[in-house]
């Protein structure tokens, strides 16, 4: 339709109705238009009831996708939080650990005036046909060089065979072809350990003589420029002491202080100690406890009984002594002796 007077006429007529009957349905209480409002529900009624049958449904089944959906996204978020929040737990905890063990490290280097550059071990396997390897995260760039001791806060862990620029590899002292030269406390028997694999150390003492108990304790003897070893590294305790063969050396067992299937945070000695600091280094021994006093009482059978007799005996003696003072007096002060006569008393005839 064009637009056109009359039709922008029709138009204003037409509001002005809508206007006139609204107000009217409003301020009316029985409005004209109930007749045609009723008319139009009983015909629209039934038509809307069948659409409403069809419509429904599918309209339930969008909702309950849409609800799905949401409840979905919140089931997401909160695994995903309860996730976030075990690895953080777990973070922590792995934070707490490491710091002992770097306060650990800390307090050995410390004992044994080691300057050390800490490192991570970040891979274990056979690196270079060595079947006990470690890599650690640290390598030339960081001052490493190859043949430096690797010690962490339990004590000897090994030695550095190759050195990357950032990257290390080192050679378990477990290594079958690790050998280290050590001194024992105390008696400082020199000897020679070399790694088994996953048993003990095996030390070949110089003394087939040595005396050697289970329990001894023993460090690291050191190197010539004190590469590759330093000196005064503990390495472990005598867990088995073979018998004496009258060889010219005596073989013993070691348990070594470190855990070698739990290594972490470790320190490679860049500047060795001015002096040997001998035993130092090695871990408080455990102090024994102190017995507790024990106390015995025995009970003397009859105990009592003769205490009653002696108590009655020091009665009766006592009335003897009064009687024997009353009736027969005192000795003289002039017998020989300077005391009471030594001679029973004179008798007297009684009636």
């Amino acid at each position: 339709m064009r637009d056109t007077r009359e039709s922008r006429l029709l138009l204003v007529l037409l509001i002005a109705t809508a206007f006139a009957l609204i107000t009217v349905d409003m301020r009316s209480q029985e409005s004209p238009l109930d007749g045609a409002r009723q008319a139009a529900a009983a015909a629209f009624g039934p038509v809307e009831n069948a659409v409403a049958t069809v419509i429904d449904p599918v309209g339930n089944a969008i909702g309950a996708v849409r609800e799905s959906t949401g409840r979905h996204g919140r089931l997401s978020a909160l695994e995903r939080e309860n996730a976030e929040l075990k690895a953080k737990l777990g973070s922590d905890d792995r934070n707490r650990s490491r710091l002992a063990e770097l306060e650990k490290l800390l307090k050995t280097a410390g004992a044994g005036q080691y300057g050390i550059k800490g490192a991570q071990v970040i891979a274990i396997g056979a690196a270079q046909g060595f079947s006990w390897t470690v890599t650690i995260d640290a390598g030339s760039d960081d001052g490493l060089r190859r043949d430096m001791t690797v010690i962490n806060g339990d004590g000897l862990v090994g030695r550095i065979t190759t050195v990357a620029s950032s990257t290390s590899t080192v050679l378990l002292a477990t290594d079958p072809d690790f050998t280290v030269g050590t001194r024992m406390e105390a008696s400082n028997e020199l000897g020679f350990a070399t790694g088994r694999g996953d048993r003990s150390l095996s030390v070949q003492l110089l003394n087939g003589k040595a005396r050697v108990k289970k329990g001894d304790r023993l460090v690291t003897f050191g190197s010539s420029e004190d590469r590759p070893f330093v000196p005064g590294v503990p390495v472990g305790e005598v867990s088995k002491v073979d018998p004496a063969t009258g060889d010219l050396t005596r073989t013993v067992e070691v348990r070594p202080y470190v855990s070698f299937t739990k290594l972490d945070i470790v320190g490679v000695v860049v500047k060795p100690p001015r002096k040997d600091p001998r035993d130092t280094v090695l871990p408080e021994k455990p102090k024994r406890p102190k017995p507790a006093p024990t106390v015995t009482v025995t009970a003397t059978p009859g105990a009592e009984s003769g205490d009653e007799g002696d108590e009655s005996g020091s009665e009766d003696t006592d009335e003897s002594a009064g009687e024997t003072g009353d009736d027969y007096g005192e000795a003289p002060d002039d017998e020989p002796g300077g005391g009471p006569s030594a001679s029973p008393p004179a008798t007297r005839d009684r009636d």
